[in-house]
């Protein structure tokens, strides 16, 4: 199983955005401590996502970053990546490890202590932790759980937790602090005017 890199890039795939350009600037940068979630928007095709997670494989190779897709397991296969993420929309954990296999590293969202600890028994390799605080690149988010719901479900699983959901540079101390191993990002580094440095500073404060 890949080993579990500490900074989650989630592909920002909205119009305006161009994916691969952040991922150019920050996998050098990130190399191994670097994970990459292929996320597309719901109307895409699996053509499309098989396309692009076909070229993110593949530039990850490179550097020795995992590769996971989320959500659409079959591309995640197709596509030869490290492995997928399922959310609370998608097929149980239990059923995601049976189609990834055994060794593949599968992470599945969570918001509290119960169901994480469920998601865990189920096959889990990390999860998922929020949204830490509202955020506009997904819709239909429920409420934030802040520092003291990342808390509660570090406490709560043996396995790691990356926070999710608004998350800046200045909240990665706090969050480290509240147990989490590490931090999942999308505006911070898609909507960054120079990625690597804000790849670089993200790095900084999850390691320090």
């Amino acid at each position: 199983m890949p080993s579990l890199g500490r900074l989650h890039l989630i592909t920002d795939t909205r119009p305006g955005r161009d994916p691969l350009a952040v991922l150019r600037a920050a996998l050098p940068v990130a190399r191994t401590e670097l994970v990459v979630q292929v996320r597309v928007l719901d109307d895409a095709t699996d053509r499309e996502a098989y396309d692009l997670a076909c070229r993110i494989v593949a530039m990850c190779a490179t550097y020795g970053a995992t590769c996971l897709v989320n959500d659409r397991l079959h591309v995640a296969l197709a596509a030869g990546a490290g492995g997928g993420h399922v959310g609370a929309g998608d097929l149980p954990v239990d059923a995601a490890r049976r189609v990834l296999g055994p060794t593949a590293v599968l992470g599945a969202t969570s918001r509290e202590p119960v169901t994480a600890a469920a998601a865990v028994a189920a096959g889990a390799t990390y999860l998922g932790v929020g949204p830490y605080r509202s955020t506009t690149t997904k819709d239909g988010l429920p409420p934030a759980i802040g520092v003291a719901g990342v808390r509660a479900v570090a406490e709560a699983v043996p396995v790691p937790v990356i926070a999710i959901g608004g998350v800046t540079v200045a909240d990665v101390a706090a969050l480290r602090a509240a147990g989490a191993y590490g931090v999942a990002v999308v505006g911070a580094l898609s909507g960054a005017a120079d990625p690597a440095r804000a790849t670089a500073e993200l790095l900084g404060a999850l390691t320090c």
